[in-house]
């Protein structure tokens, strides 16, 4: 069973109800950007801050707790670390799926065309998803 807070203290980050929430509402939903974040705190914490939010944020990026995902031509979502895996972005209705695709491939042919030593790598894929195609 999921709990946030055991998860929290494995990286070493301090247990606050606010911390708890984000990661709670992380793992419900998958990825969402902080003004999500913000509107659904708010049920649970009226008095919350966007400044909170952003500074709980950034220290869990910091510790590599959370993953900042930037698409292009949006803002950008956060989610939970988990292995590597590329993303699939409806450009219709903003929705988006982890695909587990194998990088490797890529760096490889990067190496042969370049002396660029690839540290990682963010493959997002866009498309319009099976709902908007049914639309």
């Amino acid at each position: 069973m999921f709990n946030s807070s055991i998860l929290l203290k494995e990286y070493n980050l301090k247990v606050t109800p606010q911390r708890v929430a984000i990661v709670d509402e992380l793992y419900k939903n998958g990825h969402m950007n902080v003004d999500d974040l913000y509107k659904n705190l708010l049920e649970k914490f009226p008095s919350i801050s966007l400044a909170t939010i952003y500074k709980n944020i950034n220290a869990m990026v910091e510790k590599i707790f959370l993953n900042e995902v930037k698409i292009p031509e949006t803002k950008s979502v956060y989610e939970l670390i988990k292995e590597e895996h590329s993303h699939l972005v409806c450009s219709s209705c903003g929705k988006i799926e982890d695909i587990m695709i194998d990088t490797s491939v890529l760096q490889s042919s990067l190496l042969k065309q370049s002396s660029f030593k690839v540290q990682s790598s963010e493959v997002i894929f866009t498309g319009v998803c099976e709902n908007c195609q049914n639309c």
